[in-house]
């Protein structure tokens, strides 16, 4: 996938990821995650679960980048304290 795909890809990700996980990320943030998200994600589809295949703009490479950035933006509120267990 071309560099001009993973953007297009992760933006669309990264905004459904936000979308999803109500978080209330920049846009510039907001690509980043749902790039690395893309790339986690198509690593774990492709590389370790052989499923799928991220070579270009399409619902699958969407889906897998989604399913990628959901987990980084959770890890990242996480990190940040926002979704963590309370300790109370």
């Amino acid at each position: 996938m071309g560099f001009f795909s993973w953007i297009v890809v992760g933006a669309i990700a990264g905004f459904l990821a936000n979308m999803v996980m109500g978080s209330r990320e920049g846009l510039v943030m907001m690509v980043v995650l749902g790039i690395v998200g893309g790339l986690v994600g198509g690593f774990v589809a492709t590389s370790i679960l052989k499923i799928g295949t991220v070579d270009g703009i399409n619902p699958e490479s969407i889906a897998i980048a989604t399913v990628g950035a959901i987990v980084i933006v959770f890890l990242a509120g996480m990190s940040r304290g926002r979704r963590g267990i309370s300790q109370s």
